[in-house]
């Protein structure tokens, strides 16, 4: 059965392939206007340049393969982050802030959740060469804005910062090894599990690493994380960014605040944000910041950014026909060629009926025809 397409690999017919289109220009136009530049990096590289960090989940996400040419191992993409840094650190190098965007198809090795395909069709935004809070919430409030435009409405904001638990693991110098079990632990919630794993660790960090299954909720959470963690400056300054990401209360429908979220904890080095809808299991838009992932392509530079899945979030949205258009009949006239030449350049989609029968065909998706009137053609409404 040749027709027959692999797990979670689909192919995109006429009115969802038109509609992915018709929004994926749209985000980007809305990219464009807010000063971030469109960028188109290759479907696969060298392995080792795709992968943040080493990390782990990234490489068994990735397809792999020989390069025929230079027997090194060539992957391709399953995230077009990494490809936007290197752009940014080495093709660019620019100083000061660069605005990158970008929209093309990334592949998985596994769906990343229910019902999701291995073949997403990612669009995003990443700002480089600014540290500070500011640039967290351009980040943040421009992904809100996509959902908006894109008609995504009761869109829940959930903010998580991976400094709060990198500060008590690096305060209490917790080996890497056991970092690597603490956070497994921390993003299954699994407390019976973290507290065999913090039994030998000080009180004081006991106590703090406990809590964050906890502290999660509305940002109340921020107020109560003050009251029970350690009064380190790093983590201080981490609840202080939390605190005015809450203020995009207004923008989303609601949002969350969780504290044991360390969602790509092993690049990510700051704020982290989601956001979900009631019509998916899955986040339907993610980011966060990853400064000095660039140091790998020479040049480290403070960077946040978000992306998103179109053909998941076309998923979401209501179903709409695409627009009807007009039939033509096939003949050899100069005038109903100029006719129709009009009405195309008009943007009108005319059709013409290569069979040449007097019958309409419905998949044609017409709902007005070319008639021929007193010697002029001439639009009308097409007879049932």
């Amino acid at each position: 059965m040749k027709w027959l397409l692999p797990e979670y690999i689909q192919d995109m017919l006429p009115e969802e392939a038109w509609r992915i289109e018709g929004m994926r220009r749209d985000v980007l136009e809305l990219l464009r206007r807010n000063g971030y530049q469109l960028v188109s990096p290759p479907l696969l590289e060298y392995a080792e340049s795709l992968l943040i960090n080493d990390s782990a989940d990234m490489d068994l996400r990735s397809f792999k393969l020989v390069d025929q040419l230079s027997g090194r191992t060539l992957a391709v993409r399953a995230d077009i982050t990494p490809q936007v840094a290197r752009i940014d650190a080495h093709l660019l190098n620019r100083q000061g802030i660069a605005r990158l965007c970008y929209a093309g198809s990334v592949l998985h090795t596994q769906p990343s959740g229910l019902m999701r395909t291995r073949e997403p069709l990612q669009i995003g935004a990443e700002l480089y060469g600014h540290a500070g809070i500011e640039s967290d919430l351009e980040v943040q409030l421009l992904m809100l804005q996509v959902l908006a435009l894109l008609g995504v409405a009761g869109v829940h904001l959930d903010l998580g910062h991976v400094a709060v638990f990198r500060s008590l693991a690096r305060r209490a110098e917790v080996p890497a090894e056991l970092e690597g079990e603490l956070f497994s632990a921390l993003q299954r919630k699994d407390v019976p599990a973290l507290q065999a794993l913090v039994a030998d660790l000080p009180q004081q960090t006991q106590a703090a690493l406990l809590a964050l299954p906890r502290l999660y909720g509305g940002v109340e959470v921020i107020a109560q994380a003050r009251a029970v963690l350690p009064d380190y400056p790093e983590l201080r300054a981490a609840l202080d960014d939390l605190a005015q990401a809450a203020h995009l209360q207004g923008v989303a429908c609601e949002i969350g605040i969780d504290l044991a979220e360390l969602r790509g904890y092993h690049y990510h080095s700051g704020m982290v944000f989601a956001a979900y809808h009631e019509g998916s299991h899955d986040a339907i838009a993610m980011g966060g910041r990853y400064d000095d992932v660039g140091k790998a392509f020479g040049r480290a530079r403070p960077a946040t950014g978000f992306s998103m899945d179109l053909r998941q979030l076309h998923g979401l949205l209501a179903k709409r026909s695409l627009g009807k258009g007009i039939h033509a009949p096939y003949r050899q006239d100069a005038a109903l060629d100029l006719a129709i030449a009009g009405l195309r350049e008009q943007g009108e989609v005319v059709v013409v009926d290569l069979l040449g029968k007097a019958e309409y065909h419905p998949e044609l998706n017409c709902d007005r025809e070319l008639v021929l009137r007193n010697g002029n053609w001439v639009v009308v409404a097409m007879k049932n």
